[in-house]
């Protein structure tokens, strides 16, 4: 979905082309006395295809509010196109996690997809969205631009998963975000339509930016320019691929002699070779939370969800 506009309506602050998209420094976090992100630290440049991996309650949906200007930082600093992140909004596309809309309610490809522009209009009723050629042809080009031409009159109830989540981003796309952020998008996907679905969204690189959080390992072979980790700190590399050292700050430090070590061991060979930990710049060396636990008690580490099930 289109991020509405901030408060004021002004656009966000203008971005020069040797200005980092997303400038994240020194960001630390916590729900109250529980630290859910320490010393983090990365950079977005313009074009790129960035996955963001983690454990579920490592911080990875707590970043992405963070980026949004959902939260703000107990330390440190976050600016997206060289300003804060509630003035970056009208330049932002969100594809949330999943939705609790129901498969029958009836609206059509066309009806979501034309909902992208509701933050970008005012009336008398407040925001909306029109129905007008112009915003129905526009509607259009962004089905078009996901695989989804003469679709605009089937329900929506009627698409498969992938095809449902493709109309996510077609909404998405409606007001031509620089940025796109997508919040575990193949949520609801089969393992085969996930990949195609991340060959897709490696199409829409160049005009957009994209970062996408998830927390399937197996995408780190996919078509994204560069990886980052979090469990807590935040290691950044260049490149699509994981080593033992990144599965070790997801999983934990496991003897070679445990099931799970053997398990770390089989899978670092399946990815392309990155350089260690070590050669790498981490955020901090603050040991990682415990795989698997939330972010906070009473916090769920989870992003809002609006129309069509993400699937």
């Amino acid at each position: 979905m289109h991020m509405p506009s901030n408060a004021s309506g002004m656009p966000g602050a203008p971005h020069t082309p040797h200005e980092p998209i997303i400038a994240v420094r020194d960001l630390c976090f916590a729900y109250g006395d529980e630290p859910v992100l320490d010393h983090v630290d990365l950079t977005v440049e313009r074009g790129e295809f960035l996955a963001v991996l983690g454990p579920n309650g490592g911080g990875k949906t707590t970043l992405l509010k963070l980026l949004l200007g959902l939260l703000t930082p107990r330390s440190g600093s976050v600016a997206l196109f060289g300003g804060a992140p509630r003035a970056a909004l009208p330049r932002i596309g969100y594809v949330p996690q999943y939705s609790t809309a129901r498969l029958d309610f009836p609206v059509t490809v066309l009806d979501v997809v034309l909902m992208g522009l509701a933050g970008t209009r005012r009336g008398l009723l407040g925001r909306h969205w029109s129905r007008d050629a112009a915003s129905i042809d526009r509607a259009r080009e962004a089905l078009d631009q996901v695989g989804l031409s003469g679709m605009e009159k089937r329900m929506v109830g009627a698409l498969s998963g992938g095809q449902r989540q493709r109309a996510v981003v077609a909404r998405a796309l409606m007001a031509q975000p620089e940025l796109l952020l997508l919040d575990e998008p193949t949520a609801s996907i089969d393992p085969q339509g996930s990949f195609c679905f991340f060959e897709f969204l490696g199409t829409l690189r160049g005009p957009h930016t994209l970062v996408v959080v998830s927390h399937d390992l197996s995408i780190a072979t996919s078509t994204f320019s560069n990886v980052a980790f979090v469990n807590r700190t935040l290691v950044h590399s260049r490149g699509a691929g994981l080593t033992p050292d990144m599965l070790t700050m997801l999983y934990g430090h496991h003897e070679k002699t445990c099931p799970m070590g053997a398990f770390i061991t089989s899978v670092s060979g399946l990815f392309p070779v990155l350089p260690r930990m070590d050669e790498l710049k981490p955020s901090d060396a603050t040991p990682p939370v415990s795989p698997g636990a939330p972010d906070a008690p009473n916090a769920p580490d989870a992003a809002p969800s609006p129309v069509a099930k993400d699937a």
